[in-house]
């Protein structure tokens, strides 16, 4: 066992006597370590159950022989860091939280780990930290919020981002806009549309390093805390057969999850996860695979904010798994990839038949012949854009118009709500990508905004920045490279006429080389004051499209 390395010998006796401290018993010091990753705490909704979680899971490890050992990992709520300076500090979390876990798995010599992560970067950064170590690993969510009820309707976190808009507009009284206010968010949980929190924990049962039911049970539902019981137990047939992650999460495993990715219909921040999760694993995942996977995926389901169900709902369908059944009707899998159960994703899926065609529409009769998201090329980005096209309203599917430019997010959102945006025009936020922002923050109040104001489906919006799950319309983000960079996108005036295709995945600036020339021997990069880790973030961060990997300078993305 890797924890003989601290239990074990005359040189360890420092070690037992600390062991001793905590209270352990000579029976437990035989045992395996198992380090409990628990991400609660009293600031996000969607962890403020897992201490009940984390109870189930170590009660499972000591009811199969381990003995577990908690500590934590942070979470940023991006709801509550939404639109202001806090949202710089959501993606750079995700860093912290798989260097901490790190730090803490080796410094203690665990045998095994339980990753408990439920929002938006715990979910990538404990994925990051299981591949990086290698070691048997096993996660399990706090699960998705029920949705909220307004008016006899399901409603969501997006929905009140655009409640915010349509009482901007003049459309929404006082006392409506703070109905949804009280009623949107009933429960704890992952906010209970696809967003990124409920895609990414999906996306964990596709990898294969959850069990079923990882994405889509309700965190109020009791059958959590028996999953949980579960995971703890199952970590130590893991460790007893010594199944790693990287046995797990391999290319065909990614692939898998890409595939499953343009069914349900998942966040955009998934073509930043996938590929940062697949760094750490040794695999390059190229973004542009995104687009020939999604050439012959049909998108299954429509799940908020791109239309009226949600994870409750996919949960009563039938889950992951059932859309993963769907799928292998067209051989659209590996089913030989390993998992955390031991057997192959063929074995686990195997009669998980699609209880709901209205949820998840049969593969004969899907939503579109393509997949939910679309990687954008063209003379303003080079490099890769994405967008969610699953939530983009036909008439928006083509589009051109003058450009809008604003150098922030906030100035954006001013001028949205002051009414100075129209029908027709394409608003560009730049300067908010990895390094420009630094951090990348996410877009979802603009889209919001303009979604609220009735102007959702005649309106663009492009960004090197990213946008939240929530986020629906025409809305590109990752755009590559990024300004601060000398990205094209840097180069755009107010009033340029640009053009989007999302069917033939293009995305083209009408301005002519020989003039984006001139402007970029005009351009110079903007300063900025930065102190402390977004600093140390930025002088580090790689492109959106390689997934705002860090690197050390001189470091090849290869190495």
């Amino acid at each position: 066992m890797r924890s003989d390395a601290v239990k074990t010998g005359v040189q360890q006796a420092p070690h037992r006597s600390l062991f001793h401290a905590l209270g352990l018993t000579e029976e437990e010091m035989k045992r395996p370590l198992i380090g409990i990753v628990n991400s609660y705490n009293e600031v996000v909704p969607g962890h403020m159950n897992l201490d009940k979680i984390t109870e189930a899971v170590k009660l499972g490890v000591a009811m199969a022989g381990g003995v577990p050992r908690e500590f934590p990992a942070i979470a940023v709520c991006d709801g509550i860091a939404m639109g202001h300076q806090g949202m710089k500090y959501s993606l750079v979390t995700r860093d912290l939280i798989a260097d901490s876990t790190e730090c803490m798995a080796m410094a203690h010599q665990f045998d095994a780990l339980v990753m408990i992560p439920n929002c938006d970067k715990n979910v990538p950064g404990l994925l990051m930290a299981a591949a990086r170590l290698n070691i048997p690993t096993i996660f399990v969510s706090g699960g998705p919020m029920m949705a909220g009820r307004v008016d006899g309707k399901k409603r969501s976190l997006s929905s009140m981002f655009e409640a915010v808009g349509a009482h901007a507009a003049g459309t929404l009284s006082d006392e409506q806009l703070a109905e949804f206010e009280n009623k949107v968010c009933p429960t704890c949980g992952s906010c209970s549309g696809m967003y990124t929190a409920n895609s990414m924990n999906c996306l964990t049962e596709v990898l294969g390093m959850g069990l079923k039911g990882n994405g889509t049970i309700p965190a109020v539902y009791s059958e959590r805390i028996r999953l949980a019981k579960q995971a703890g137990m199952q970590v130590m047939e893991l460790l007893k057969k010594n199944i790693r992650p990287r046995d797990i999460m391999t290319k065909e495993a990614f692939l898998n999850a890409l595939t499953v990715d343009m069914a349900l219909g998942c966040s955009t921040n998934s073509m930043l996860h996938l590929p940062a999760i697949a760094h750490e694993a040794g695999i390059e995942l190229n973004v542009d695979l995104a687009n020939e996977i999604s050439s012959h995926t049909p998108n299954l389901c429509h799940l908020a904010p791109a239309g009226p169900t949600y994870m409750e709902d996919l949960n009563e369908a039938g889950g992951v798994y059932a859309v993963m059944n769907e799928l292998t009707k067209r051989n659209l899998l590996n089913l030989d990839c390993m998992t955390v159960t031991g057997k192959t994703v063929g074995e686990n899926i195997k009669g998980c038949e699609n209880r709901n065609p209205e949820v998840i529409r049969p593969i004969d009769r899907p939503y579109s012949e393509t997949g939910g998201l679309a990687i954008l090329k063209g003379n303003l980005a080079p490099d890769s854009g994405v967008v969610k096209r699953s939530a983009v309203v036909p008439e928006m599917m083509v589009h051109e118009g003058p450009a809008r430019v604003f150098e922030c997010e906030e100035d954006a959102i001013a001028a949205i709500l002051g009414g100075k945006i129209q029908a027709g025009d394409v608003v560009v936020i730049r300067y908010e990508g990895p390094k420009g922002g630094p951090g990348m923050r996410e877009m979802l109040n603009p889209t919001s905004a303009i979604a609220g104001m009735g102007l959702g489906s005649s309106v663009a919006l492009i960004t090197d920045g990213r946008f939240s799950g929530a986020s629906r319309g025409a809305s590109i983000g990752h755009v590559s490279p990024e300004a601060a960079v000398g990205g094209p996108i840097a180069l755009v005036e107010e009033g340029d006429l640009i053009r989007i295709n999302i069917p033939e995945c293009r995305l083209e600036l009408a301005v002519s080389d020989q003039e984006l020339q001139e402007r970029r021997k005009k351009w110079k990069p903007r300063k900025q004051e930065l102190h402390g880790y977004l600093a140390r973030y930025a002088s580090l961060v790689t492109s959106g499209n390689r997934g705002a990997v860090l690197e050390l300078p001189g470091q090849s993305h290869q190495e």
